[in-house]
C-alpha cells in the first residue's frame, strides 16, 4: 500500500529575502482555502484539519485571528490534489516544501 505524502504549506519567499510573513490569518487563510473547495468538515473529531480534493491541510491550534505561519498537507489522491495545489500556491504565492529532501516547489 502506497504511503501518503507530506508537504508543508509556506509562504513564498519575497525578492528582498524578507521574512516571508504568514499565510494570514487562521479565519483569513481558512476563507481562502475555501475558494478552492478546501475546508474544514465541522465534526469534532477534525477539529484543525481541512479537506480538498485528494489531500487534507492540518492548521496549527491557533486562535481565529493569529497568523498561520505554515500547514501539513498530507496528499493522499495525487491524481486529484496536484491540480488545485498547484492552482492554490500561484494564485496566492504561496510553496510546498518537501520535508524529506528540502527541495520547494509552487508558483
Amino acid at each position: 500500500m502506497a504511503t501518503n505524502r507530506q508537504l508543508v504549506l509556506i509562504p513564498a519567499p519575497n525578492d528582498d529575502n524578507a521574512d516571508p510573513g504568514s499565510l494570514g490569518a487562521k479565519s483569513a487563510f481558512l476563507q481562502t482555502l475555501a475558494r478552492y473547495n478546501i475546508a474544514p468538515d465541522g465534526s469534532p473529531e477534525n477539529v484543525g484539519v481541512a479537506f480538498g480534493p485528494g489531500f487534507r491541510v492540518e492548521l496549527p491550534f491557533v486562535d481565529d485571528k493569529d497568523p498561520v505561519s505554515q500547514a501539513l498537507i498530507t496528499v493522499t489522491e495525487e491524481d486529484n490534489a496536484w491540480t488545485v495545489l498547484s492552482r492554490l500556491c500561484r494564485q496566492c504565492n504561496w510553496r510546498l516544501l518537501d520535508p524529506e529532501s528540502g527541495r520547494s516547489f509552487g508558483i
